[in-house]
């Protein structure tokens, strides 16, 4: 249980610091290059990724849009964060599961159980009240926590397609795609500078690194969380999804000051019981 608590906080670390970083105007693309780095470099220390096994048989045509992916939806969950806050983006983040559950039923015919619909009439409405923008906010941004909704859901059905590949083990795959992503950040910033004249901030070094650690923490806790429970899958599945949601809004109320309306807090509550029927259709 202290591994799913730890990849919990870790997940919820990440958007605080991405908020934290809002005040000193870092730019979010170099917070999310140097997340790379530091990912990058701890997924090689304490995984050691075998990479002999990399040959032209290797699932390119996934891991090489997913790796372009990752920081993409990664942009805009800082874009998310900045403008909406880290409830709404936690949730939404959260969320992205139903994508995956409808391209599963619309795509691959798997079948849909009466308590994976059950969850899909809760999670529905859950994102039009979570979404939904107080009174006093003039400009609701919901298209940030929308992207990140869509963007995690592709990510989700993308990791499942790795996984189903028994050429690449798990962490070789998020090694080489550690690297992807952090090419794609390097020309995507060397963009910014050279051409829109994006000035070097040194302290997206700082606020990069802790992102990568916790968001390296995050995976790390996560894979160890799913070892301890081996037998029992569904219980790090929800503990992840409810634990970020409850605790990512609790420190975007309290410690951030985020203002939620009494439609936000009905629309959480709604997008827990989504998640706790989705379990329980997995457990079925």
């Amino acid at each position: 249980m202290l591994f799913l608590i730890l990849s919990v906080i870790c997940s919820v670390t990440v958007g605080a610091i991405f908020k934290i970083a809002r005040t000193y105007k870092i730019p979010s693309a170099q917070i999310v290059a140097y997340n790379y780095v530091f990912a990058f470099a701890l997924c090689y220390f304490f995984f050691s990724p075998d990479l002999t096994v990399l040959d032209a048989s290797s699932p390119w045509e996934i891991l090489l849009p997913l790796g372009v992916l990752l920081p993409v939806v990664f942009l805009f969950l800082a874009a998310s964060i900045k403008h909406m806050g880290i409830v709404k983006t936690d949730a939404a983040q959260r969320l992205s599961l139903i994508i995956s559950i409808l391209v599963a039923w619309l795509f691959f015919g798997e079948q849909f159980s009466g308590l994976k619909l059950t969850a899909l009439l809760f999670a529905f409405p859950a994102i039009v009240l979570i979404l939904d923008k107080p009174a006093d906010n003039k400009e609701n941004k919901w298209i940030y926590p929308a992207l990140v909704l869509l963007g995690f859901g592709i990510i989700d059905i993308l990791f499942k397609q790795i996984a189903l590949t028994a050429a690449l083990s798990f962490t070789t795959s998020l090694f080489v795609l550690f690297f992807i992503s952090l090419v794609i950040m390097m020309l995507f910033n060397g963009y910014e500078i050279l051409f829109q004249k994006v000035k070097i901030d040194f302290k997206s070094v700082i606020f990069g690194g802790l992102v990568g650690v916790f968001n390296f923490g995050n995976i790390f806790f996560y894979l160890n969380a799913h070892k301890a429970f081996a037998q029992n899958p569904s219980t790090v599945f929800a503990g992840m999804n409810m634990g970020v949601i409850v605790i990512g809004s609790l420190a975007g109320i309290l410690v951030f000051k985020e203002k939620v309306t009494k439609r936000n807090i009905i629309g959480l509550f709604l997008a827990l019981l989504a998640i706790v029927f989705i379990v329980a259709s997995q457990l079925n």
